[in-house]
């Protein structure tokens, strides 16, 4: 897409809470780096408000915007289309205001691949044990369908109903048949990680400031010869992943991905590369400084 034609860029993000989201810092530095003219702005909305919020939007011509708990799927109703993989998940993490009309994107589908495509010969076509149905889970599982095709998914989820939810969802969308939902803790849990590839937390399970919770109890539930992402990034290395490393299993942490899918929006809005190794050098030091406070994406 190309440079969105303006004297100034004017972006944001639409969320609550939103004091400490890194997003701001994110795509100010981008800008600023690479000599972009905008400035992007934490917009503090909550679900009452959002009608009012889009309205202002269109009014005052800001260029686009990212979307966070907990407009992702409400705010669908107010655009006027979505790009593929945001219909699929059904959920929007970024808008693009073209003249005043409003797409919606999701690009957290896009951080999954990147973050996941350094480790696909070891997981690809394997079995995949997931953790958590939440609005991310959406965007994993069309990530693992459409690139890795998993012989099969294990959804373990606190609510057996919405995982089944998102079984029906992917089974008639897609096809895939592959999803077997598990209640939390199955009695065969360990059984299941440990004949995984892939594991995958999608929950908050293990984020600052309960960094010592961890949806396993013991190293002895991972495979040495699996990958496990968790998609937490604050703290850096989770309970999960020390456990990951203790049994000699790669790790991938959530902080790839913020900066990926935060990428993929910036190229949206603005047709310029984000300068991902520098933001995600920067980024580390300051979620390590700001290890006290707990953080947002």
């Amino acid at each position: 897409m190309k440079l969105l034609q303006a004297d100034k860029l004017i972006l944001g993000l639409l969320a609550h809470p939103i004091k400490h989201s890194y997003s701001p810092f994110i795509h100010n530095m981008s800008a600023e780096i690479l000599n972009i003219d905008m400035v992007y702005l934490p917009f503090d909305v909550l679900s009452s408000g959002l009608k009012d919020a889009m309205k202002g939007i269109r009014a005052l011509g800001i260029n686009g915007f990212n979307v966070s708990i907990p407009h992702k799927e409400q705010i669908i109703k107010y655009l006027d289309g979505l790009s593929e993989e945001a219909s699929f998940i059904g959920a929007v993490n970024t808008v693009v205001n073209d003249h005043g009309t409003l797409t919606g994107f999701n690009t957290d589908y896009f951080g999954i691949v990147d973050s996941l495509n350094p480790y696909k010969d070891i997981f690809s076509g394997e079995e995949v044990a997931m953790f958590g149905a939440g609005g991310a889970s959406r965007a994993v599982i069309l990530a693992l369908i459409r690139n890795y095709r998993p012989k099969r998914i294990h959804l373990i989820n606190r609510t057996e109903q919405r995982a089944e939810t998102l079984r029906e969802h992917f089974r008639n969308l897609l096809g895939y048949d592959g999803i077997s939902v598990h209640e939390y803790f199955p009695p065969n849990l360990k059984k299941i990680l440990l004949n995984s590839s892939l594991i995958i937390n999608t929950t908050p399970v293990g984020m600052h400031p309960l960094e010592e919770d961890s949806i396993i109890e013991t190293a002895d539930f991972i495979s040495s010869s699996s990958v496990v992402f968790d998609m937490v990034y604050n703290p850096l290395e989770t309970k999960l992943l020390r456990f990951a490393s203790e049994a000699g299993a790669k790790t991938v942490g959530g902080l790839n991905m913020l900066v990926s899918q935060a990428a993929k929006s910036f190229e949206l809005w603005t047709g310029a590369e984000m300068p991902k190794e520098i933001i995600t050098k920067v980024l580390t030091e300051k979620v390590l400084e700001n290890g006290t406070e707990k953080v947002t994406g």
